[in-house]
C-alpha cells in the first residue's frame, strides 16, 4: 500500500483533501523502477481547474501509453495546504506515486493563462527546485512549459529549461528518445539542452541573447550557440482524426469545473476575428472524422460513467458534420439520461434548432458574443455579424422558448468611440424589444438579458498586436459609460450589466505582451505572497505594483502605447505559420473597417497552408 505524502492530521486541516490523494478511477499506476522516464505533468492552478483541461488529459494518456514513461499529475496546492507545506517543509508531490517532484526527470508545466504565472513559481519553490533555469544542476529535473501562453514565453523564459511551442502530440517522443540516449551517455545538462533545441518546436531560452534599444524596445534576439535555430516553428497536428485521444480519462472523486465527457471535434477556426489569439495560433482549422467521434463518444461515456458530454472546439457551428453527430448522440443517449452540451455555437437558425434538441430551454440560457455594439466596431474586429443577423437569431431563440440571454462584449477595442460604447446598451435593448414583439402566449415569460464586458487585451500573433491598451481608470470610465447607457434604456428592467476587473486586465496585458525583463517582477510578486492571482479573492494589485517598482519596470511601456509597424516584438522569433505581413494587412484593414471573409469563403493568404491538412490547404488549387 502506497504511503500518502500528507498524513491524516494534515488532510483534516485542509479544504477538499480529495484534491491530493489521487487513486481516482482510470488513473495510471506504474512501478517507477520499471520505467526510463518519469514525467510530472503540472497544472499551475487548483485541482478542479486542472482536471478539466483537455490538453493535460491527452498528454497524460499519450505518455502513459509508452512502457518506458510514467506520467503523473500535479496541481497547485490551495493556499491552506501551501502554508502548511511551507511551514513543515513538505515537498510538492505527484498524485499517483505521492513522490516529490525532485525525483522526476521532467516537470512539465502548462501555461494556460497569464494570471497563473506566480503559481509556476509556487510549483518550483515547493519542489525545492531553483526558480532560475540557469541555477539548476545536472541531477535536477528538466522543466518544460507548454500551452497557449508559450506564444510569448519571454516573461517566464528564465524559469524554464525548455518551452514546447505548438501541439504536444508531435515532438515529445523524439525528446524522450533523446533524453534516454543522453542519460545513457552520462552527458552534461547543457549538452542535452543543446540537442533538444534541434527538435522542432523546442525553444531553449538559455541559448538566446536579447538586446534592447535606448527606447526600451528589442534590438535583436539571436542564438548564442552554433546550431541553434533563429526561429522556432510551432508544431501542429495535421490529421486530427488519427491523433491520440484518451478513451479512459481520469474521473475525479470531487466535482470539477468541466465535470463531464469532453469530446474534441475540431481544432482551429475558419473565422478571422482580429482580437482572437486562439483563432490565429491554432490555424489551420482541422476536423475530426464523424465516425471516429461517434466511437470515441461511446467509449468515453462507457469508461467514465458521466451523464453529460460536451462537444468542444473554438466554433462548434463550423464543424461540417455537426448535424449528423448531434443526431447520433440524441438517438443513442438522450433517453438514457445523458445531457449534451454545445458551447461555441453561432446564433443562427441551424444552431438554435440543434440546441433546442439537446438543452432544457426552460433552465438554460443562450450565450452569444457580439463582442461590439455597433456595426462599425464589429467590422473593425471582423466579427462577421450584422445587427440584422443578431436580432433575427435572438427572435428565433425567444420564439423557441429561451428567455435568458447572455451577451459578451469587449471595451477598449482599437478605434472605439463613445458612440460605440453606447451601442452596447442599445443592441441589448433591441434584443429585449425583439422578445416583447412576440405575443405573450408564444414566448416563455419575460426575457432576462445579462450584458458582460471584458477589457480588450492586444494579444501576440493577432492583427491587434500593434494596438494600445488603457489604464485602470479609463477602463472603469468606459464601463461606467455603458452602465449609465444600460440604465437609460426603455427595457432596463430586463437588462443586467457586469464588467471584468480592470486592474487584472491591465496586469494580464503586461504579462502577455512583456519581454524577459518582466521575470523579475513575477518573482518579486511571488516572494511577496502572490499566488492564485486568477482568483479574485487572492489577487492583490498593490502587491504587483510593489513588484514592478522593485524591478524598475514601467508597466505603461507594455500597455499604453501603440506599436510602430517596424517594432520587433518579444515573440517574433516564433513561426506560427501565420505571417506578420498577413497580420499587418489585417491591422490596416481594421483601421478602415474593412472585413475579411472566413477561410471557407476565400483564402486570406495568412500562411497557415504550410501545415497542410486544414481548410485553407484543401481549398488550394
Amino acid at each position: 500500500m502506497r504511503k500518502l505524502a500528507l498524513n491524516d492530521e494534515i488532510l483534516l486541516q485542509i479544504e477538499k483533501p480529495a484534491r491530493y490523494i489521487g487513486n481516482e478511477v482510470n488513473s495510471v499506476i506504474k512501478d517507477p523502477e520499471n520505467v526510463d522516464i518519469r514525467f510530472a505533468m503540472c497544472f499551475p492552478d487548483v485541482y478542479e481547474i486542472g482536471m478539466s483541461h483537455l490538453g493535460m488529459k491527452i498528454l497524460y494518456d499519450m505518455f502513459n501509453r509508452r512502457n518506458d514513461v510514467y506520467c503523473e499529475r500535479v496541481f497547485s496546492p490551495w493556499p491552506d495546504l501551501h502554508q502548511i507545506m511551507k511551514e513543515k517543509d513538505i515537498p510538492l508531490f505527484a498524485l499517483e506515486s505521492q513522490d516529490s517532484l525532485d525525483q522526476f526527470d521532467f516537470i512539465g508545466i502548462t501555461l494556460q493563462y497569464e494570471m497563473c504565472y506566480t503559481n509556476i513559481l509556487q510549483i518550483l519553490d515547493l519542489s525545492h527546485i531553483p526558480l532560475s533555469a540557469a541555477k539548476r544542476t545536472k541531477d535536477m529535473p528538466f522543466v518544460i512549459g507548454g500551452g497557449p501562453c508559450t506564444y510569448n514565453p519571454e516573461p517566464v523564459a528564465e524559469f524554464f529549461d525548455m518551452i514546447y511551442i505548438g501541439e504536444g502530440e508531435l515532438s515529445y517522443d523524439p525528446l524522450f528518445e533523446l533524453y534516454k540516449q543522453w542519460k545513457k551517455e552520462g552527458g552534461e545538462r547543457r549538452e542535452f539542452l543543446k540537442r533538444a533545441a534541434s527538435i522542432p518546436g523546442i525553444y531553449v531560452p538559455l541559448f538566446y541573447d536579447v538586446s534592447y534599444q535606448k527606447d526600451g524596445t528589442i534590438a535583436q534576439m539571436v542564438p548564442n550557440e552554433s546550431g541553434i535555430p533563429e526561429t522556432v516553428k510551432k508544431q501542429a497536428v495535421t490529421e486530427l482524426t488519427d491523433a491520440v485521444f484518451p478513451d479512459k480519462p481520469v474521473v475525479p472523486y470531487i466535482k470539477i469545473t468541466q465535470d463531464r465527457v469532453v469530446l474534441e471535434i475540431m481544432r482551429g477556426c475558419i473565422r478571422g476575428c482580429r482580437f482572437c489569439q486562439a483563432g490565429q495560433i491554432y490555424k489551420p482549422a482541422r476536423e475530426k472524422d464523424v465516425e471516429t467521434l461517434k466511437r470515441q463518444a461511446d467509449e468515453l461515456l462507457q469508461n467514465t460513467g458521466y451523464d453529460e458530454i460536451s462537444l468542444t472546439s473554438l466554433s462548434s457551428s463550423d464543424y461540417s458534420q455537426i448535424g449528423e453527430l448531434v443526431t447520433y448522440l440524441i438517438d443513442n443517449y438522450k433517453n438514457k439520461g445523458v445531457n449534451i452540451s454545445l458551447p461555441s455555437l453561432r446564433i443562427d437558425a441551424f444552431s438554435l434548432d440543434v440546441m433546442s434538441k439537446v438543452q432544457d430551454i426552460r433552465k438554460s440560457s443562450l450565450t452569444f458574443a457580439p463582442e461590439a455594439g455597433s456595426q462599425r466596431m464589429r467590422d473593425i474586429i471582423n466579427k462577421g455579424l450584422t445587427e440584422e443577423t443578431i436580432l433575427h437569431g435572438a427572435g428565433l431563440a425567444f420564439e423557441g422558448g429561451w428567455q435568458k440571454v447572455k451577451l459578451y462584449f469587449m471595451l477598449g477595442l482599437p478605434f472605439e468611440t463613445e458612440e460605440d460604447m453606447q451601442e452596447i446598451a442599445g443592441l441589448a435593448n433591441k434584443i429585449a424589444v425583439r422578445c416583447y414583439e412576440i405575443p405573450k402566449e408564444k414566448r416563455n415569460g419575460k426575457c432576462q438579458i445579462t450584458i458582460s464586458t471584458s477589457f480588450f487585451i492586444p494579444k501576440p500573433f493577432t492583427p491587434f498586436q500593434w494596438a494600445r491598451m488603457y489604464d485602470r481608470d479609463e477602463y472603469l470610465r468606459r464601463a461606467k459609460a455603458v452602465n449609465d447607457a444600460v440604465k437609460s434604456q426603455l427595457n432596463r428592467k430586463s437588462l443586467k450589466y457586469n464588467w471584468h476587473e480592470a486592474d487584472v486586465s491591465v496586469l494580464e496585458g503586461v504579462l502577455s505582451r512583456g519581454d524577459r525583463r518582466i521575470a523579475k517582477a513575477i518573482q518579486y510578486a511571488y516572494e511577496d505572497g502572490a499566488v492564485f492571482d486568477a482568483w479574485s479573492e487572492f489577487y492583490d494589485d498593490a502587491r504587483w505594483k510593489r513588484a514592478f517598482e522593485k524591478a524598475g519596470i514601467d508597466t505603461d511601456f507594455y500597455t499604453m502605447r501603440e506599436r510602430s509597424t517596424d517594432e520587433r516584438f518579444p515573440w517574433d522569433f516564433i513561426n506560427t505559420g501565420v505571417s506578420k505581413d498577413y497580420l499587418l494587412r489585417e491591422w490596416k484593414k481594421a483601421q478602415t473597417a474593412q472585413t475579411t471573409p472566413n477561410c471557407r469563403m476565400q483564402c486570406a493568404g495568412c500562411g497557415a497552408a504550410d501545415f497542410k491538412g486544414g481548410v485553407c490547404y484543401e481549398n488550394q488549387d
